[in-house]
């Protein structure tokens, strides 16, 4: 096809058609250059840049016609005044100049491979590395913090070498979606991955998928409550852009090493084979380097542990529901339950993150014994006897509502779907078992509680005073709303030091050892306790919880000091106020969390009676529990679960199983 060029005369200079044009030289396919006419090599050279030619032509033409649009435009005034009356034609051509411009923009800035190509090299290769890396850190990482050591990271993951394989199998478009596919998928692993090593810090356990996105919101009030709100919503946001952003470019890092391996498959494809051959000898063999086994196939381990934690958990759901339905008590008759306990004022005390770690870590124990040691001597000298054993509770380091439910149910309660499940159940709680008789009022005192507490129901509480009902005007000291002997002395203002018909059964939550243990309040005396105002200063002069939070000695230390305020904020007030016919339990909740206890602490925790009538402790001799506060280390150790038949039973409480 003939191919017709416009040519623009230039200015001044005139056409000379005739004029004999020099021959052009021409590479052949040889190599030699030979002598072409004048009009084949116009012609050769207007088909090469036929394209731009054609793309250009308008603009040629525009370019040509301007002067005289421009002469014309000032010889017709009518049409100036024409132009002005159409403004919308002049708005029109605006948006396609703006197009134009931001093309121009573009096509400039993709060149710039071509007018640095040095630079341009290096950032693709660093790319291609730091995708690489990012991948196959993400195939390697182990889910705990304990375990982030670079041996875990010099392995040959199965996982890699198989998507390898596959790419290279596909076509185009499948290869694109499987890759990016795969990349959300590492990306979600690598979130688990932090999110197991998050819990297993602070609840000595692994996420689980199906029932703790409900303690995130938890993690974001704690945080408010001991850090501040806007540290709680800028980490929540940085949260979300963090999970946002590696999702996105894992997706990306994957898309751009599947582009990689198809552009030379032969390569590729050996290579892979390679690795494969290279893992199955090393896995076979049990090849290991700096500690670690070569083989690696941690991803999909990962991915199966996930797995089997979520069929587990939807497993569970229906036999807890029938477990929770069998009660050794349920259907005990209402005189007799508990008889050898009529007449007695009971209080049952939590003690927030009171663990065996705070009696036996040489880091925390001289001063939390020194003070179990006192307190012993002091309840002796008012006429108080105790025992103390322990329990191994079914919650680590939080959710302190595990243990409570635990040890009031004579349930496993260890997660959150039995929680609710049984706190919707008819199942019959220890407390409720006091109210069963109709012989005890019963109340709880729960500063911790700022909302609604369906709660009240299942343990059987009449009245429940939360952390706005106690009169307290004083700070907050981070997530404990008020101290424990401010919560004790509003206990025994508005319930204990009241005359009343019947004895009075009581839950009392003590929070003044919750983490972050900054700042942590000092015992003031109990006639200027008023309404709570006098802790300012205290509050103001403690420490920031920020300079604590992250220092695991400090934290050892300050925890010690709370588990001490609070056991001599309850003693005390068991000294003042208790009589002859005051029961105290008490006991810790589970353990503080692994950066104070450490990684390999056990789940056990101290629980006391303490009383003045002989016969209440006589009627427990046979647990062969420790006398005073403090129990032995060879004390005997039960399921918290366990706690509630033995308390009914040894009380006097005779079982009636519960029928389905």
């Amino acid at each position: 096809m003939p191919v017709f060029t416009r040519f623009r005369q230039t200015p001044g200079t005139a056409a000379d058609d005739t004029a004999p044009a020099p021959p052009v030289s021409e590479e052949t396919p040889g190599g030699a250059a030979e002598a072409v006419p004048q009009g084949a090599a116009t012609d050769t050279a207007v088909s090469e840049t036929a394209v731009a030619d054609e793309a250009t032509s308008d603009t040629a033409v525009a370019d040509e016609a301007a002067p005289d649009t421009a002469e014309t435009d000032k010889a017709t005034p009518d049409t100036a005044e024409t132009d002005k009356a159409t403004p919308g034609e002049a708005d029109g051509d605006a948006p396609a100049g703006a197009k134009a411009r931001l093309r121009a923009r573009l096509a400039h800035w993709r060149s710039w491979r071509t007018r640095h190509p040095t630079a341009a090299r290096v950032l693709s290769w660093t790319t291609t590395a730091l995708a690489a890396a990012l991948v196959l850190g993400a195939m390697l990482m182990p889910n705990t913090v304990a375990t982030v050591q670079p041996n875990r990271f010099t392995r040959l993951p199965a996982e890699a070498i198989i998507g390898a394989a596959v790419m290279l199998a596909l076509p185009r478009r499948p290869r694109m979606i499987l890759a990016a596919f795969s990349g959300a998928v590492l990306g979600a692993l690598t979130i688990m991955n932090f999110l197991d090593m998050g819990f297993r810090e602070y609840l000595g356990r692994s996420f689980n998928l199906i029932l703790d996105w409900s303690l995130l919101d938890d993690a974001q009030s704690y945080i408010a409550d001991s850090m501040g709100r806007t540290t709680a919503v800028a980490a929540a946001v940085g949260a979300v852009v963090l999970v946002v952003v590696l999702l996105v470019l894992m997706a990306l890092a994957t898309v751009r090493l599947s582009n990689l391996l198809v552009r030379d498959t032969r390569t590729a494809t050996r290579a892979t084979l390679i690795a494969g051959t290279v893992w199955i000898t090393c896995s076979t063999l049990g090849v290991q380097f700096n500690g670690m086994p070569i083989a690696s196939d941690r991803a999909a381990g990962a991915l199966k542990a996930q797995a089997w934690r979520v069929k587990t958990t939807l497993r569970d759901e229906a036999a807890f529901r029938n477990e929770a339905k069998a009660d050794q008590f349920g259907d005990t008759p209402a005189d007799q339950l508990l008889p050898d306990l009529r007449g007695k004022d009971m209080i049952f005390t939590f003690i927030e993150s009171y663990g065996r770690s705070a009696i036996e870590d040489p880091g925390i124990a001289p001063g939390v014994d020194k003070t179990l040691d006192s307190s012993t001597a002091a309840l002796e000298k008012a006429g108080f006897r105790a025992r103390s054993g322990w329990l191994t509770s079914a919650t680590y380091g939080g959710s302190s509502w595990l243990g409570h439910s635990t040890t009031m149910s004579g349930l496993w309660i260890d997660n959150q779907q039995r929680y609710r499940t049984v706190m919707s159940s008819d199942h019959l709680s220890l407390t409720k078992a006091f109210k069963k008789t109709g012989a005890w009022d019963t109340v709880g005192v729960m500063p911790g509680v700022q909302k609604s507490w369906p709660e009240q129901s299942f343990y059987g509480l009449d009245k429940v005073y939360n952390a706005f009902q106690m009169g307290y005007r004083g700070p907050k000291f981070s997530w404990s709303t008020m101290p424990d002997q401010y919560a004790l002395e509003a206990f025994q203002r508005l319930e204990h030091g009241k005359k009343r018909d019947k004895p009075l059964m009581s839950e009392i939550i003590l929070t003044s050892s919750h983490q972050p243990w900054s700042p942590i309040p000092k015992m003031v005396g109990w006639d200027q306790l008023g309404d709570g105002s006098v802790f300012g200063p205290i509050q103001k002069a403690g420490t920031h919880p920020s300079d604590i939070i992250t220092d695991s000695t400090r934290s050892k230390q300050e925890y010690g000091k709370s588990v001490q305020y609070s056991v001599t904020s309850l003693t005390q007030w068991l000294e003042r106020y208790g009589n002859d016919d005051t029961v105290l339990v008490f006991l810790g909740d589970h353990q503080p969390i692994a950066r104070v206890s450490g990684n390999h602490a056990s789940r056990d925790v101290p629980v006391s009676i303490v009383a003045k009538d002989p016969k209440v402790l006589d009627k427990i001799a046979g647990w062969n529990w420790t006398d005073g506060l403090k129990p032995a280390k060879d004390a005997p150790v039960w399921k918290m679960s366990s706690f509630r038949d033995r308390f009914l039973t040894a009380y006097g409480s005779t079982p009636h199983p519960s029928k389905d």
